[in-house]
């Protein structure tokens, strides 16, 4: 750590035990796991295709410009506040300790349970991989064995994530350009026209509806960026490496994104079937006629450890949230929450919860599945939640007087990206809660909103009844001139 560095942590009231070993590329790469253009693209593809035919492509780019406003409004403040645990801690520099608590609140429990989703979700591609049996059984224990995996890299330290996230981005870029690429060369079955005809779907419901719709595929994409900020304590010169970092996330990150889907839609030989649901599962169906049964292990050994470095990455965005948590003493069990492991300088308690909490989740599919869906649809909803709470903390900041002192800022245009981010986030959240199955029962209707308003609920409860905010002496609302805590 650079006397800089340090100096600038204790003028924000902090000293670290972590360890600066993380370079500007490995916090790239961190954020880029997390985002992760596998794993989001081969998740939602066939759903999104079905559901909006070739242009639902153009919400990756539309969300991608979105979030890219977000990236910044965050860039600003990580550059004046470099904080580990991110999301909380800012909110708790911009408005006050009750509200950073609710905002860190969603925060950890939408991560936690998207661990489990990514877990749960490589399951299949890890079966298919050792040529086992797809069966819930069988997914739960691959899942089980990739968040042990995941943990043991992020026990090993600052150093052992660094490189592990490196090599993650590595295998995840080349990966998604080799296959991408051959398949643009080999099996292209159409022109970019198809990605201005929607072939039918929508047709009961009206076009505009079916995009948004398909459109989730980029709005479950697009985040991961702001984990970047969670290790800012671990990245030297943080406060003009991770503003870079995370703008690098959505560009390179969307890029790739962008690249795979583009390549899968014109491999796809007829959208009709797949729009239709006659035609199984279209990825796993053009994987396999391009790359033969042999080249299909290769592409899923990729596939598979884009999955895993998701859930490292994530998995260390937790466990730093937490601990930031508990460095405040702002949560139950702060004292063993925030020890350190003296030979690797990473929080191994949180680690821990990051790893057991979304097991318990993924084990509880045995009793249902259904739950399971249940648990996990407030995922990336509460991410997003979060990210629009600190987006709107920053722009009530900035008309109460706070002018980012970071070296890194928006200058004039600051207020404007702020708004133009709000706003965006607002629509987003709107389009993930807005129910789109009026045959189905209200509840599974509404089960996306009804999921947040439970978390939510929950953490008000906790908050009234213990109040944590009361807890602790740390900085909080000090970005707002003679603002109090």
């Amino acid at each position: 750590m650079t006397s800089t560095d340090e100096g600038r942590l204790a003028d924000l009231g902090y000293t670290s035990e972590f360890r600066r070993e993380m370079s500007l590329w490995a916090n790239f790469s961190l954020g880029f796991t997390y985002l992760s253009p596998v794993v989001g693209v081969y998740t939602l593809f066939a759903v999104s295709l079905a559901t909006g035919g070739p242009p639902m492509i153009w919400s990756l780019v539309i969300v991608g410009a979105g979030q890219f406003l977000v990236a910044l409004v965050f860039g600003e403040i990580v550059s004046q506040y470099p904080l580990t645990g991110g999301i909380y801690p800012w909110a708790r520099r911009l408005w006050g300790r009750r509200y950073a608590w609710m905002t860190g609140w969603v925060y950890l429990i939408a991560l936690l349970v998207t661990i489990a989703s990514v877990a749960y979700g490589a399951g299949p591609y890890l079966s298919a991989f050792l040529g086992i049996e797809v069966s819930t059984t069988n997914t739960i224990l691959c899942a089980l064995v990739m968040l042990a995996v995941a943990v043991a890299i992020n026990l090993a330290g600052t150093r052992a994530l660094a490189m592990a996230a490196i090599i993650g981005f590595a295998a995840e870029l080349v990966g998604a350009l080799v296959v991408g690429g051959w398949l643009l060369l080999t099996e292209r079955h159409h022109g970019l026209g198809v990605l201005f005809d929607s072939f039918g779907a929508g047709s009961s419901t009206g076009y505009f509806a079916a995009f948004l719709a398909a459109g989730l595929i980029g709005v479950f994409q697009y985040y991961g960026f702001e984990a970047c900020g969670d290790v800012a304590e671990e990245v030297p010169d943080p406060t003009r490496r991770i503003p870079k970092a995370m703008r690098m996330t959505i560009y390179v990150g969307g890029a790739a994104a962008t690249c795979v889907c583009l390549a899968l839609v014109l491999a796809v030989p007829d959208f009709g079937a797949v729009i239709a649901g006659t035609a199984g599962d279209p990825v796993t169906g053009v994987l396999t006629t391009a790359f033969g049964a042999t080249g299909l292990k290769v592409v899923l050994a990729i596939v598979l450890l884009s999955f895993l470095s998701c859930a490292m990455s994530l998995q260390a965005a937790a466990s730093r949230l937490l601990y930031a948590y508990a460095r405040d003493r702002m949560i139950a069990g702060s004292r063993l929450l925030s020890r350190f492991s003296a030979a690797r300088h990473v929080p191994p308690y949180t680690l821990a919860v990051a790893a057991v909490v979304p097991a318990v989740v993924v084990i509880g599919s045995i009793i249902s599945e259904e739950a399971l869906v249940k648990i996990i649809s407030f995922a990336v909803l509460g991410i997003y939640l979060a990210f629009q709470m600190v987006v709107l903390a920053a722009l009530r900041a900035r008309l109460l007087g706070w002018r980012p002192a970071g070296p890194f800022t928006l200058g004039a245009a600051g207020t404007a990206v702020n708004v133009a981010a709000l706003a965006y986030g607002v629509l987003a959240v709107l389009n993930m809660v807005w129910p789109r199955t009026p045959g189905a029962p209200w509840y599974d209707n509404y089960l996306v909103l009804l999921s947040g308003l439970v978390v939510i609920g929950l953490g008000l409860v906790y908050l009234l009844a213990v109040r944590p905010y009361d807890r602790g002496d740390a900085p909080a609302g000090d970005a707002i001139p003679s603002s109090g805590g």
